[in-house]
């Protein structure tokens, strides 16, 4: 699964990988590999992105068009 949304969030904020993967503290090859759904993203990354990002994991993995979060 490619994970469009995780990487156009980053991008429209002019985040790097690298200063993302050091966010999530995890490699910038782990973390490229999420974007291009080489790898699964585990939820508690997840949990991390959606709250930077304050979204929800929903608008993450597009099973939603709502960009804002739950209550």
């Amino acid at each position: 699964m490619l994970f469009k949304r995780i990487r156009d969030l980053r991008e429209d904020r002019d985040i790097s990988q690298k200063k993302m993967a050091q966010y999530l503290q995890i490699h910038q090859t782990t973390y490229s590999d999420y974007e291009l759904g080489n790898l699964n993203i585990p939820v508690d990354v997840l949990i991390k992105l959606a709250k930077f990002y304050d979204t929800s994991i929903d608008y993450l993995v597009s099973l939603t068009d709502n960009d804002k979060p739950y209550r």
